[in-house]
């Protein structure tokens, strides 16, 4: 495959706090690439170090074939950025609103408004074409930044928490449409809080903490590598008390959290037979999830 991006040792500090320590991505034509990670975690400052919006401290990147960023500029002619907080033009129309996006990037009108049927089509916003943003909800906004963010036909497009806020609707249509550009040949970076979204979307990823890569892989490859196959969440008021007297029989490896006990094992007949007749107890067993392995590789503890 061709590399589309890449970053070798990149490193940002501010001050004494490093935010990014010495991370290392390639990203391959047609593929989605997730960044995960708690909050603070340095996705963003990684994110605009690829864009060259900020100046590293070491390391080396291309975009594009351009190094970056000493040519950032021309990099940037070829990417789409759908940032995390919708920035539309609230005086304009939807139409307008991709008109003047699309003179950013130095086209002409009669080449943007050739692409714009094709865009809110894509967009599912054919019916608003006239109307002015106010009028949108949440989902239309998220949609018509994405419809933005191809306007200039990118070759990669960073998307910055794309589904955030939106109903599960909405998300999936956007998931639909995400996947529809991977398949065209277009190459995506996403950042995502939302492990389903990341399991569903993403080719590879990988998981950021405290500024340093600490995971990557392709999704299922991440769980067979760092997780038991099997989890059973063990809630009630008799949980704790459960714990201490029977978790350590049953489980390769529990966790507490709450009420509740995350309890890991490769087989879980002999733990669900036990619980079946622990009947203040309640349970849910599953498969093994991205979220379990993001949470043993960052922990649980809430960041601010």
């Amino acid at each position: 495959m061709s590399a589309v991006l890449s970053a070798h040792s990149l490193r940002k500090s501010y001050g004494d706090q490093v935010v990014v320590d010495d991370v290392s991505i390639t990203l391959n034509k047609g593929e989605c690439y997730g960044l995960l990670g708690p909050n603070g975690a340095g996705k963003t400052t990684t994110l605009r170090l690829m864009l060259g919006l900020i100046e590293p401290d070491g390391g080396e990147l291309s975009l594009l074939g351009h190094a970056v960023p000493r040519h950032a500029r021309e990099a940037r002619l070829r990417v789409g950025v759908v940032p995390q907080v919708d920035n539309l033009d609230p005086d304009f129309t939807v139409t307008e609103n991709l008109l003047v996006y699309g003179r950013y990037f130095g086209m002409k009108d009669n080449e943007i408004k050739a692409r714009i049927p094709a865009l809110l089509a894509f967009a599912n916003l054919t019916h608003k074409r006239d109307v002015k943003i106010p009028t949108l909800s949440g989902g239309m906004k998220r949609r018509l930044t994405l419809a933005r963010a191809l306007v200039n036909d990118p070759d990669i497009i960073f998307l910055d928490e794309p589904t955030t806020g939106l109903d599960p609707q909405a998300r999936h249509l956007i998931w639909q449409r995400l996947h529809e550009l991977t398949v065209q040949g277009k190459t995506l970076l996403l950042t995502t809080h939302f492990m389903d979204e990341a399991e569903r979307l993403c080719h590879r990823l990988a998981i950021l903490d405290h500024g340093r890569m600490v995971a990557e892989d392709s999704p299922r490859e991440l769980i067979a590598q760092h997780i038991e196959a099997q989890v059973v969440e063990v809630f009630g008021e008799q949980a704790e008390a459960w714990v201490h007297e029977h978790a350590a029989h049953y489980s390769d490896r529990y966790e507490v959290s709450g009420e509740t006990a995350f309890c890991y094992v490769n087989d879980a007949q002999p733990l669900l037979k036990h619980l079946q007749a622990q009947h203040e107890l309640r349970y849910l067993h599953r498969p093994a999830n991205l979220e379990d392995v993001f949470l043993k590789l960052t922990g649980r503890e809430m960041r601010e």
